[in-house]
């Protein structure tokens, strides 16, 4: 694949984009949706749920914590996640936001 040219957007569409990336598989929300109804999730209890190996659920988890939507914390050796309320805000005010231009536009 080609050079993006990201320099030629601005921060806010780039940012929607990488969110958009994270949101772009079924399992990152099945594991967001999870995540959201309770205070701290472990992985091995988030696999039995969406029903996908450990490791694969391991990996979405950190795709999913890199783009900041998620927070960790380690007790002992198990690792808890949970949402990152602030970046889960700023992606809705950026799909907010991208509605509300695309709809000017358009109509």
């Amino acid at each position: 694949m080609g050079v993006s040219k990201r320099f030629l957007h601005s921060v806010h569409v780039n940012q929607l984009a990488d969110l958009a990336k994270v949101l772009s598989h079924p399992a990152r929300i099945s594991i967001l949706n999870y995540i959201g109804d309770c205070d701290g999730c472990l992985c091995k209890d988030i696999s039995e749920k969406i029903r996908l190996s450990q490791p694969t659920t391991s990996q979405h988890l950190q795709v999913i914590k890199k783009a900041g939507l998620l927070k960790s914390k380690f007790e002992g050796k198990s690792q808890y996640y949970r949402i990152n309320v602030d970046k889960l805000s700023m992606l809705k005010d950026l799909f907010q936001e991208f509605f509300e231009t695309t709809e000017q536009k358009c109509c």
